[in-house]
């Protein structure tokens, strides 16, 4: 076993380790107040129903060359794939607005 392959398996566990306590931490610190609990799920709701929409709105259509080797693409992967990229794109273009609201609610007050 290479050093390299050493290095990759202790950075994984390190992800891991990391994503474990980044989910867990705010599970534990929001059980002293439930109420901040409810926009938590509204929020996982809201980009949930947003992900729905846009998968239903994406198109299933899959070039030939995307079905062979190495992609082996369905078309419901095709659908899916479509659905993220249009729910990338409609948080990408909320998240702008936001931003350029703010700075100009900031800028006139």
């Amino acid at each position: 076993m290479d050093t390299y392959d050493i290095f990759l398996y202790v950075g994984y566990g390190l992800v891991i380790f990391g994503a474990f306590f980044a989910i867990v931490m705010p599970l534990i610190k929001s059980l002293d107040n439930p109420k901040s609990l409810l926009k938590t799920v509204v929020g996982i709701i809201a980009i949930a129903v947003l992900f729905f929409i846009a998968y239903s709105v994406s198109s299933n259509e899959v070039l030939p060359k995307f079905e062979a080797e190495p992609f082996n693409l369905t078309p419901t992967g095709s659908q899916f794939v479509g659905g993220m990229l249009i729910t990338t794109y409609v948080l990408a273009i909320i998240a702008l607005v936001g931003i350029v609201f703010t700075e100009l609610n900031k800028a006139i007050k």
